[in-house]
């Protein structure tokens, strides 16, 4: 394996002085040597840490899409938008009645810093990555109310939030994950709009914000919800005491208000989905950086309640993190390997199971899985919406790309996907937070 260049003092200077200038002069540290593929699946290869003196930063200048661009979608399905002129859409959610719920959200304000290199160099990278955008901090929803694919009504549906992400209704309660509490507002059936106060269910942790984002899903019966927390670092550089109750799903319970860790050692989990065969609960999750353009391939799997997944101690099962100390072995000794590999750095966020769906046979029994693209690999990864087929309930072949071309030729980002929803005529929603659009993906001889 090559071992890579380390960056030399002048480029270190660029960094540390040049704000996007570094970029173009920066040394890469490590280019990937292994194939993509060999990264993915439900029996990754992977090779032996190689660290840097400075993290490999290779991340796509924005560009937007150009009037009446669009995505590539692969044979047998169509893509067009829903909605564009959107502000940095996150995250989306369907309403029984078919409304469409936008998160438009952004990293919240925060007085606290990481000291983590790496999180200084993405730092100074997020505006050319389309992340410098300020919080819109509210949810906007959308309805095609003539059903030509084209969302018509648009309103600003909640506002005066903080970093809102998941979103998720159980009877007459819209609960909605800001980036440091639960809260929940009432919604009737067809509302366009909620002036209501959110009132707070419970607090999340917050502070740093090193991963701010926090999902919700509600279990099929609605007795409980699973919340999302990811870390406060890469791999617990900030001291773990600032990890306290983090890295985790947490499950509610609605009658009584009590909140437990369900899963933990997941470093960075963000979609949230109910495998509809075994009906178990599933995640993605990214993983932690700085060890190489190969390692460590981001994930789905399946949660288990009281599981742990080795973060930070470990990864993918029992491979040690040697830059963790004290560490673990106790714990390292019961994590839990993952169920399917999706590339290392590709940011995977949202997920969509798409049984039910009215998409073509070859797309109708599996998981979307949307690739925000990530910063920390050479060549770059992800930038896509990615297809895991499955069967049983349980990954069953190779992924296949579904939605792609959010790269230019240049490689710059004419969007990046985050939330992926199907919609209540059996479409896929895309949420595209550069390109400020939602994309809609159905049959090639569907009607848009």
């Amino acid at each position: 394996m090559r071992t890579g260049t380390k960056i030399g003092l002048g480029a270190l200077a660029a960094v540390l002085l040049g704000g996007a200038a570094f970029v173009r002069f920066i040394v890469y540290p490590e280019q990937a040597s292994l194939d993509f593929a060999a990264g993915t699946g439900a029996s990754p290869t992977l090779p032996e840490p190689n660290p840097t003196l400075m993290p490999t930063v290779n991340i796509a200048r924005v560009a937007g899409w150009a009037q009446g661009a669009k995505p590539k979608a692969a044979q047998g399905l169509s893509v067009a938008a829903f909605a564009q002129g959107l502000t940095h859409p996150r995250w989306v959610h369907v309403l029984p009645n078919g409304d469409v719920l936008v998160a438009e959200s952004n990293t919240p304000p925060s007085g606290d810093k990481s000291t983590s290199v790496a999180d200084w160099v993405a730092d100074r990278v997020k505006g050319m990555a389309g992340a410098g955008v300020k919080s819109p901090n509210r949810i906007v929803l959308l309805r095609d109310t003539d059903g030509d694919g084209v969302a018509d009504l648009r309103t600003v549906f909640l506002k005066d939030l903080y970093s809102p992400f998941g979103m998720a209704l159980v009877g007459g309660d819209l609960y909605v994950g800001n980036a440091n509490a639960l809260v929940r507002v009432p919604y009737e059936t067809g509302q366009t709009e909620i002036t209501a106060v959110p009132e707070k269910v419970v607090d999340l942790p917050s502070g740093i914000n090193h991963h701010w984002t926090k999902n919700v899903i509600a279990s099929p019966d609605g007795t409980k919800l699973f919340v999302t927390v990811g870390s406060n670092s890469n791999v617990g550089e900030n001291g773990l005491d600032a990890e306290k109750g983090r890295a985790a799903i947490y499950e509610l319970d609605r009658a009584s208000g009590a909140l437990r860790a369900y899963a933990t050692g997941l470093r960075n989990p963000n979609g949230l989905g109910f495998e509809p065969v075994t009906g178990a609960l599933w995640t993605a999750v990214n993983e932690r950086d700085e060890i190489g353009s190969d390692l460590v391939p981001d994930y789905v799997t399946s949660v288990k309640e009281g599981g742990f997944y080795g973060w930070p101690y470990s990864y993918y099962g029992s491979h040690v993190d040697a830059r963790v100390s004290p560490q673990r072995p106790d714990l390292v000794a019961t994590a839990i390997v993952p169920d399917y590999a999706l590339g290392t750095h590709t940011a995977s966020l949202g997920i969509a199971f798409s049984q039910g769906s009215t998409l073509p046979p070859a797309w109708k029994s599996g998981l979307f899985v949307a690739q925000h693209g990530s910063w920390n690999r050479r060549p770059k990864s992800g930038y896509e919406v990615l297809y895991v087929p499955f069967a049983d309930g349980k990954p069953a072949g190779k992924p296949v790309d579904a939605l792609t071309g959010f790269l230019d030729a240049d490689e710059r980002a004419q969007g990046r996907p985050v939330g992926v929803a199907i919609d209540k005529t059996g479409a896929l929603l895309v949420s595209d937070d550069v390109g400020n659009a939602i994309w809609r993906v159905t049959g090639a001889a569907a009607s848009q």
